[in-house]
């Protein structure tokens, strides 16, 4: 099932959807997928997931720039700490055993479903 297509096009157009409907978020579902359905190393869906938000994040990102618009200096000063927050979290993740990673990403998926569900 790892190397048919079509699972990987269906995959890709969940997380896309996910990414574009939430303005985020598909990395939350690409690693899950990459991992197990598609049986990469934890720190590896990790880096891909990353690689493979960045088109979606793009094209979201203009979506709603042209329909919504946004604040410049906002924007600035956030993606200044998106980067720096960036690197340092792929430093920490080149350094950190996969159990450790694999502990972390649950932990802050439950955190938000914790969240969500007292919204």
């Amino acid at each position: 099932m790892k190397d048919n297509v079509l699972v990987k096009i269906a995959a890709g157009l969940v997380i896309g959807f996910t990414g574009g409907f939430f303005g985020g978020g598909g990395g939350m579902i690409a690693v899950p997928v990459l991992t197990y359905i598609f049986a990469f190393e934890k720190k590896c869906a990790h880096a891909t997931a990353i690689l493979v938000i960045l088109p979606v994040t793009v094209f979201a990102a203009a979506v709603y720039f042209f329909k919504v618009g946004y604040d410049a200096v906002t924007l600035l000063v956030v993606a200044l700490g998106v980067v720096s927050g960036g690197v340092a979290g792929a430093k920490l993740l080149k350094k950190l055993p996969q159990k450790a990673v694999a502990i972390a990403f649950i932990l802050l998926m439950a955190a938000s479903g914790v969240k969500l569900s007292l919204l």
